[in-house]
Protein backbone atom coordinates (compact mmCIF):
# COMPACT_ATOMS: atom_id res chain seq x y z
CA UNK A 1 0.00 0.00 0.00
CA UNK A 2 2.18 2.83 -1.72
CA UNK A 3 1.79 6.36 0.44
CA UNK A 4 3.79 9.83 -0.22
CA UNK A 5 5.74 10.95 2.71
CA UNK A 6 6.13 14.34 4.29
CA UNK A 7 9.65 15.10 4.81
CA UNK A 8 8.78 16.91 8.44
CA UNK A 9 6.27 15.73 10.93
CA UNK A 10 4.06 18.49 12.39
CA UNK A 11 1.39 18.90 15.06
CA UNK A 12 -0.38 21.68 13.20
CA UNK A 13 -0.59 19.81 10.00
CA UNK A 14 -2.91 17.32 7.84
CA UNK A 15 -2.26 15.05 5.49
CA UNK A 16 -5.07 14.34 2.87
CA UNK A 17 -5.84 11.23 1.27
CA UNK A 18 -8.00 12.16 -1.85
CA UNK A 19 -8.29 10.26 -5.62
CA UNK A 20 -10.86 11.84 -8.13
CA UNK A 21 -11.70 8.20 -9.02
CA UNK A 22 -14.60 7.92 -5.91
CA UNK A 23 -16.60 10.59 -8.08
CA UNK A 24 -17.46 7.94 -10.39
CA UNK A 25 -19.76 5.87 -7.80
CA UNK A 26 -23.08 7.51 -9.58
CA UNK A 27 -26.21 6.79 -6.98
CA UNK A 28 -28.81 8.17 -9.45
CA UNK A 29 -31.72 10.74 -9.14
CA UNK A 30 -35.29 9.83 -7.73
CA UNK A 31 -37.34 10.87 -4.12
CA UNK A 32 -34.38 11.56 -1.46
CA UNK A 33 -32.93 8.12 -1.50
CA UNK A 34 -34.87 5.90 -3.04
CA UNK A 35 -34.60 6.08 -6.96
CA UNK A 36 -38.18 6.16 -7.44
CA UNK A 37 -39.44 8.64 -9.86
CA UNK A 38 -43.58 8.59 -8.71
CA UNK A 39 -44.84 10.33 -12.28
CA UNK A 40 -45.67 13.58 -10.68
CA UNK A 41 -42.55 15.54 -9.93
CA UNK A 42 -40.81 17.40 -12.51
CA UNK A 43 -37.84 18.10 -11.29
CA UNK A 44 -36.02 15.01 -9.62
CA UNK A 45 -32.88 15.55 -6.62
CA UNK A 46 -29.98 13.36 -6.57
CA UNK A 47 -29.73 10.59 -4.27
CA UNK A 48 -28.27 12.19 -1.24
CA UNK A 49 -24.92 10.29 -1.50
CA UNK A 50 -23.93 12.16 -4.93
CA UNK A 51 -20.20 13.87 -5.85
CA UNK A 52 -21.05 17.18 -5.53
CA UNK A 53 -20.69 16.66 -1.36
CA UNK A 54 -17.21 15.53 -2.20
CA UNK A 55 -16.14 18.12 -4.57
CA UNK A 56 -17.14 20.97 -2.48
CA UNK A 57 -15.58 19.34 0.61
CA UNK A 58 -12.31 19.35 -1.61
CA UNK A 59 -12.26 22.80 -3.08
CA UNK A 60 -12.71 24.33 0.33
CA UNK A 61 -9.78 22.42 1.29
CA UNK A 62 -7.72 23.24 -1.28
CA UNK A 63 -8.57 26.96 -1.72
CA UNK A 64 -10.35 27.68 2.17
CA UNK A 65 -8.06 29.32 4.71
CA UNK A 66 -6.63 26.54 6.21
CA UNK A 67 -5.29 25.34 2.98
CA UNK A 68 -1.58 25.91 3.63
CA UNK A 69 -1.62 23.61 6.56
CA UNK A 70 -2.80 20.62 4.29
CA UNK A 71 -0.52 18.22 2.57
CA UNK A 72 -2.22 16.00 -0.47
CA UNK A 73 -1.69 12.46 -1.11
CA UNK A 74 -3.22 9.97 -3.69
CA UNK A 75 -4.99 6.73 -2.64
CA UNK A 76 -4.62 3.48 -4.33
CA UNK A 77 -7.37 0.71 -4.68
CA UNK A 78 -7.89 -1.85 -1.87
CA UNK A 79 -7.06 -5.83 -2.60
CA UNK A 80 -9.45 -8.13 -2.40
CA UNK A 81 -6.75 -9.51 -0.02
CA UNK A 82 -7.10 -6.39 2.05
CA UNK A 83 -10.69 -6.46 2.22
CA UNK A 84 -11.12 -9.86 3.60
CA UNK A 85 -9.25 -8.63 6.98
CA UNK A 86 -13.01 -7.29 7.71
CA UNK A 87 -15.44 -8.44 4.84
CA UNK A 88 -16.41 -12.48 4.83
CA UNK A 89 -15.15 -13.95 1.44
CA UNK A 90 -19.27 -14.58 0.53
CA UNK A 91 -19.91 -10.83 1.22
CA UNK A 92 -16.92 -9.37 -1.05
CA UNK A 93 -17.82 -12.25 -4.15
CA UNK A 94 -21.06 -10.91 -3.99
CA UNK A 95 -20.36 -7.17 -4.51
CA UNK A 96 -17.76 -8.71 -6.98
CA UNK A 97 -20.51 -10.12 -9.44
CA UNK A 98 -22.76 -8.01 -8.96
CA UNK A 99 -20.69 -5.35 -10.52
CA UNK A 100 -19.94 -7.73 -13.24
CA UNK A 101 -23.99 -8.05 -13.55
CA UNK A 102 -23.95 -4.42 -13.89
CA UNK A 103 -25.17 -3.21 -10.89
CA UNK A 104 -27.58 -4.57 -7.82
CA UNK A 105 -29.60 -2.27 -5.28
CA UNK A 106 -28.48 -4.40 -2.34
CA UNK A 107 -30.88 -2.78 -0.03
CA UNK A 108 -32.86 0.69 0.50
CA UNK A 109 -30.83 3.35 -1.16
CA UNK A 110 -27.78 1.55 -1.16
CA UNK A 111 -27.07 1.18 -5.35
CA UNK A 112 -24.09 -0.28 -6.46
CA UNK A 113 -24.13 0.96 -10.39
CA UNK A 114 -21.61 0.63 -13.26
CA UNK A 115 -18.27 2.67 -11.79
CA UNK A 116 -19.44 2.06 -7.83
CA UNK A 117 -17.32 -0.70 -7.23
CA UNK A 118 -14.19 0.73 -8.30
CA UNK A 119 -14.94 3.60 -6.56
CA UNK A 120 -15.24 1.90 -3.19
CA UNK A 121 -12.04 -0.23 -3.58
CA UNK A 122 -10.63 3.36 -3.97
CA UNK A 123 -12.16 4.45 -0.69
CA UNK A 124 -11.13 1.62 1.22
CA UNK A 125 -7.45 1.71 0.00
CA UNK A 126 -7.37 5.56 -0.05
CA UNK A 127 -8.20 5.11 4.00
CA UNK A 128 -5.31 2.40 4.59
CA UNK A 129 -3.24 4.64 2.44
CA UNK A 130 -3.91 7.47 5.62
CA UNK A 131 -3.60 4.74 8.27
CA UNK A 132 -0.26 3.42 6.98
CA UNK A 133 1.08 7.00 6.74
CA UNK A 134 0.30 7.33 10.16
CA UNK A 135 1.78 4.06 11.18
CA UNK A 136 5.00 4.46 9.15
CA UNK A 137 5.66 7.56 11.25
CA UNK A 138 5.45 9.79 8.04
CA UNK A 139 2.76 12.17 9.78
CA UNK A 140 0.34 11.98 13.18
CA UNK A 141 -2.64 13.46 11.46
CA UNK A 142 -4.18 11.78 8.58
CA UNK A 143 -7.65 12.55 6.70
CA UNK A 144 -9.13 9.99 4.39
CA UNK A 145 -11.58 11.69 2.12
CA UNK A 146 -13.80 9.07 0.90
CA UNK A 147 -16.69 7.90 -0.65
CA UNK A 148 -18.85 5.81 -0.71
CA UNK A 149 -19.10 5.95 3.28
CA UNK A 150 -18.61 2.92 4.63
CA UNK A 151 -19.40 3.06 8.39
CA UNK A 152 -22.83 1.25 8.27
CA UNK A 153 -21.20 -1.85 6.29
CA UNK A 154 -20.85 -5.06 8.10
CA UNK A 155 -18.45 -8.02 7.76
CA UNK A 156 -21.25 -9.65 5.99
CA UNK A 157 -23.99 -6.78 4.45
CA UNK A 158 -24.36 -3.45 3.02
CA UNK A 159 -25.99 -1.13 4.52
CA UNK A 160 -27.09 2.88 4.28
CA UNK A 161 -24.87 4.09 0.97
CA UNK A 162 -21.86 1.83 2.43
CA UNK A 163 -20.68 -1.33 0.45
CA UNK A 164 -16.56 -1.66 2.52
CA UNK A 165 -16.07 -0.51 5.97
CA UNK A 166 -13.22 1.78 5.02
CA UNK A 167 -12.75 2.99 8.96
CA UNK A 168 -12.81 -1.58 10.22
CA UNK A 169 -10.64 -1.85 7.42
CA UNK A 170 -7.86 0.92 8.73
CA UNK A 171 -8.85 -0.01 12.68
CA UNK A 172 -7.82 -3.61 11.92
CA UNK A 173 -4.54 -2.96 9.63
CA UNK A 174 -3.56 -0.84 13.08
CA UNK A 175 -3.93 -3.87 15.36
CA UNK A 176 -1.82 -5.97 12.59
CA UNK A 177 0.67 -3.74 12.17
CA UNK A 178 2.15 -4.07 15.37
CA UNK A 179 2.32 -0.77 16.23
CA UNK A 180 -1.35 -0.65 17.99
CA UNK A 181 -2.64 -2.57 20.81
CA UNK A 182 -5.68 -0.91 21.03
CA UNK A 183 -7.76 1.39 18.97
CA UNK A 184 -10.69 3.23 19.74
CA UNK A 185 -12.98 4.51 17.43
CA UNK A 186 -15.14 7.62 17.74
CA UNK A 187 -17.70 8.25 15.13
CA UNK A 188 -20.16 11.28 14.88
CA UNK A 189 -22.15 10.39 11.69
CA UNK A 190 -25.86 11.34 12.75
CA UNK A 191 -26.43 7.71 12.25
CA UNK A 192 -25.11 4.95 14.81
CA UNK A 193 -21.84 3.27 13.57
CA UNK A 194 -23.27 0.27 13.42
CA UNK A 195 -21.05 -1.86 10.72
CA UNK A 196 -17.44 -0.82 12.79
CA UNK A 197 -19.37 -2.06 16.09
CA UNK A 198 -20.22 -5.19 15.00
CA UNK A 199 -16.75 -5.81 12.98
CA UNK A 200 -15.69 -5.64 16.83
CA UNK A 201 -17.89 -6.01 18.85
CA UNK A 202 -16.09 -8.91 20.22
CA UNK A 203 -13.06 -7.30 20.60
CA UNK A 204 -11.08 -5.51 23.88
CA UNK A 205 -8.75 -4.37 21.43
CA UNK A 206 -11.11 -1.56 20.23
CA UNK A 207 -13.50 0.40 21.56
CA UNK A 208 -16.39 2.00 19.71
CA UNK A 209 -18.15 5.49 20.73
CA UNK A 210 -21.01 6.61 18.33
CA UNK A 211 -22.65 9.49 19.12
CA UNK A 212 -25.95 9.54 17.14
CA UNK A 213 -29.39 10.19 16.16
CA UNK A 214 -31.95 7.93 18.37
CA UNK A 215 -32.86 6.43 15.28
CA UNK A 216 -33.07 2.83 16.34
CA UNK A 217 -33.05 -0.27 13.21
CA UNK A 218 -34.15 0.99 9.97
CA UNK A 219 -34.82 -2.48 8.70
CA UNK A 220 -33.23 -5.97 7.47
CA UNK A 221 -29.56 -4.33 6.41
CA UNK A 222 -29.56 -2.58 9.62
CA UNK A 223 -30.76 -4.57 12.78
CA UNK A 224 -29.02 -3.03 15.20
CA UNK A 225 -30.63 -0.10 17.48
CA UNK A 226 -27.91 1.91 18.84
CA UNK A 227 -29.20 1.66 22.36
CA UNK A 228 -27.18 1.96 25.58
CA UNK A 229 -27.58 -1.50 26.15
CA UNK A 230 -25.59 -2.94 23.08
CA UNK A 231 -22.70 -2.88 24.84
CA UNK A 232 -20.17 -6.00 23.32
CA UNK A 233 -19.72 -9.73 23.81
CA UNK A 234 -17.72 -11.63 25.40
CA UNK A 235 -14.32 -10.61 25.74
CA UNK A 236 -15.69 -7.34 23.63
CA UNK A 237 -18.99 -6.61 26.52
CA UNK A 238 -18.53 -2.68 27.58
CA UNK A 239 -15.89 -1.87 25.07
CA UNK A 240 -19.11 -0.45 22.37
CA UNK A 241 -20.48 2.86 24.02
CA UNK A 242 -23.17 4.14 22.37
CA UNK A 243 -24.85 7.87 22.60
CA UNK A 244 -28.07 7.59 21.44
CA UNK A 245 -28.90 11.48 21.42
CA UNK A 246 -32.35 13.48 21.48
CA UNK A 247 -33.02 15.04 18.11
CA UNK A 248 -31.96 18.78 18.05
CA UNK A 249 -28.94 17.78 20.57
CA UNK A 250 -26.56 21.09 19.60
CA UNK A 251 -23.20 22.29 19.89
CA UNK A 252 -23.14 22.29 23.79
CA UNK A 253 -24.57 18.94 24.19
CA UNK A 254 -22.36 17.63 22.03
CA UNK A 255 -19.71 19.37 23.94
CA UNK A 256 -21.25 17.73 26.95
CA UNK A 257 -21.48 14.56 25.90
CA UNK A 258 -17.75 14.18 24.92
CA UNK A 259 -16.92 15.98 28.73
CA UNK A 260 -18.73 13.00 30.10
CA UNK A 261 -18.94 10.37 28.54
CA UNK A 262 -16.58 10.48 25.51
CA UNK A 263 -13.13 11.71 27.34
CA UNK A 264 -13.16 10.08 30.05
CA UNK A 265 -13.62 6.12 28.15
CA UNK A 266 -10.88 7.65 26.04
CA UNK A 267 -8.62 7.97 29.13
CA UNK A 268 -9.55 4.71 30.43
CA UNK A 269 -8.88 2.98 27.74
CA UNK A 270 -5.69 4.03 26.70
CA UNK A 271 -5.75 3.56 22.81
CA UNK A 272 -2.54 3.56 20.73
CA UNK A 273 -4.31 5.16 17.81
CA UNK A 274 -7.60 7.29 17.49
CA UNK A 275 -9.70 6.87 14.43
CA UNK A 276 -12.49 9.75 14.11
CA UNK A 277 -15.06 8.93 11.80
CA UNK A 278 -16.82 12.12 10.63
CA UNK A 279 -20.45 12.45 9.69
CA UNK A 280 -21.19 15.82 9.05
CA UNK A 281 -25.15 15.00 8.44
CA UNK A 282 -25.05 15.76 12.25
CA UNK A 283 -25.38 19.27 11.07
CA UNK A 284 -28.04 21.81 11.59
CA UNK A 285 -29.07 22.35 8.11
CA UNK A 286 -28.53 18.37 7.31
CA UNK A 287 -31.42 16.62 5.45
CA UNK A 288 -30.34 13.51 6.98
CA UNK A 289 -29.74 14.47 9.97
CA UNK A 290 -31.33 16.37 12.98
CA UNK A 291 -28.28 16.81 15.65
CA UNK A 292 -28.53 21.08 14.92
CA UNK A 293 -24.62 20.86 15.19
CA UNK A 294 -23.08 24.45 13.64
CA UNK A 295 -19.73 25.35 12.29
CA UNK A 296 -18.62 26.28 15.81
CA UNK A 297 -19.55 22.83 17.51
CA UNK A 298 -17.78 20.83 14.85
CA UNK A 299 -14.65 23.23 15.64
CA UNK A 300 -15.01 22.07 19.24
CA UNK A 301 -14.86 18.57 18.70
CA UNK A 302 -12.30 18.96 16.26
CA UNK A 303 -10.15 20.15 19.39
CA UNK A 304 -11.43 17.62 21.64
CA UNK A 305 -10.79 14.79 19.46
CA UNK A 306 -6.93 16.15 18.45
CA UNK A 307 -5.69 16.74 22.22
CA UNK A 308 -7.51 13.53 23.03
CA UNK A 309 -5.32 12.15 20.24
CA UNK A 310 -1.73 14.35 22.21
CA UNK A 311 -3.18 12.92 25.01
CA UNK A 312 -3.42 9.58 24.67
CA UNK A 313 -1.81 8.21 21.47
CA UNK A 314 1.07 10.28 20.96
CA UNK A 315 -0.87 12.55 18.89
CA UNK A 316 -1.73 9.78 16.24
CA UNK A 317 -5.30 10.47 14.26
CA UNK A 318 -6.84 9.21 11.21
CA UNK A 319 -9.97 10.68 10.21
CA UNK A 320 -12.06 8.98 7.73
CA UNK A 321 -15.21 10.17 6.25
CA UNK A 322 -18.65 9.16 6.38
CA UNK A 323 -22.06 11.38 6.06
CA UNK A 324 -22.70 14.98 5.36
CA UNK A 325 -25.18 15.58 2.65
CA UNK A 326 -26.01 19.41 2.58
CA UNK A 327 -23.96 19.92 0.07
CA UNK A 328 -22.70 23.74 1.34
CA UNK A 329 -22.79 23.14 4.63
CA UNK A 330 -21.13 20.09 5.00
CA UNK A 331 -17.86 21.78 3.37
CA UNK A 332 -17.82 24.47 5.59
CA UNK A 333 -18.63 22.25 8.65
CA UNK A 334 -15.83 19.80 7.83
CA UNK A 335 -13.50 23.18 7.19
CA UNK A 336 -14.63 24.47 10.93
CA UNK A 337 -13.64 20.53 12.63
CA UNK A 338 -10.24 20.70 10.60
CA UNK A 339 -9.53 24.14 11.99
CA UNK A 340 -10.61 22.63 15.56
CA UNK A 341 -7.88 19.88 14.96
CA UNK A 342 -5.21 22.77 14.24
CA UNK A 343 -6.20 24.62 16.78
CA UNK A 344 -4.48 27.64 14.87
CA UNK A 345 -4.56 30.59 17.30
CA UNK A 346 -3.10 33.20 14.55
CA UNK A 347 -5.81 32.02 12.05
CA UNK A 348 -8.68 33.44 12.27
CA UNK A 349 -12.18 30.82 12.36
CA UNK A 350 -13.75 30.90 8.81
CA UNK A 351 -17.41 32.65 9.59
CA UNK A 352 -20.62 30.31 9.48
CA UNK A 353 -22.12 31.63 6.35
CA UNK A 354 -25.82 30.44 7.90
CA UNK A 355 -27.22 32.23 10.95
CA UNK A 356 -26.78 30.12 14.24
CA UNK A 357 -29.10 28.20 15.21
CA UNK A 358 -30.49 28.12 18.65
CA UNK A 359 -30.41 25.62 21.03
CA UNK A 360 -31.79 24.68 24.39
CA UNK A 361 -29.68 22.12 26.15
CA UNK A 362 -31.68 20.57 28.82
CA UNK A 363 -33.15 17.69 27.19
CA UNK A 364 -30.37 16.21 26.11
CA UNK A 365 -28.21 16.86 29.23
CA UNK A 366 -30.56 15.06 31.17
CA UNK A 367 -30.48 11.86 28.65
CA UNK A 368 -26.57 11.98 28.57
CA UNK A 369 -26.56 12.18 32.37
CA UNK A 370 -28.94 9.11 32.17
CA UNK A 371 -26.73 7.52 29.73
CA UNK A 372 -23.50 7.81 32.07
CA UNK A 373 -25.73 6.55 35.06
CA UNK A 374 -26.34 3.62 33.06
CA UNK A 375 -22.69 3.04 32.26
CA UNK A 376 -20.42 3.33 34.98
CA UNK A 377 -21.45 -0.20 36.34
CA UNK A 378 -21.20 -1.91 33.32
CA UNK A 379 -17.78 -0.96 31.92
CA UNK A 380 -14.82 -3.36 32.26
CA UNK A 381 -12.27 -0.07 32.70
Amino acid sequence: MATEACSTITVNHINVFWDEGMLKHETGIGVFDTGDDPGFLDVLEKHPENSDRLRNMVSILKRGPISPFISWHPGSPALISHLLSFHTPEYINELVEADKGGGKMLCAGTFLNPGSWDAALLAAGTTLCAMKHVLDGHGKVAYALVRPPGHHAQPSQADGYCFLNNAGLAVQLALDSGVCNKVAVIDIDVHYGNGTAEGFYRSNKVLTISLHMNHGSWGPSHPHNGSIDELGEGEGYGYNLNIPLPNGTGDNGYVYAFNELVIPSIQKFGPDMIVLTIGLDSSAFDPNGRQCLTMEGYRKIGKIVHDLAKQHSDGRLVIVQEGGYHVTYSAYCLHAFLEGVLSLASLPPLPDPIAYYPEDDTFSSKVIDAIKNYQKDKLPF
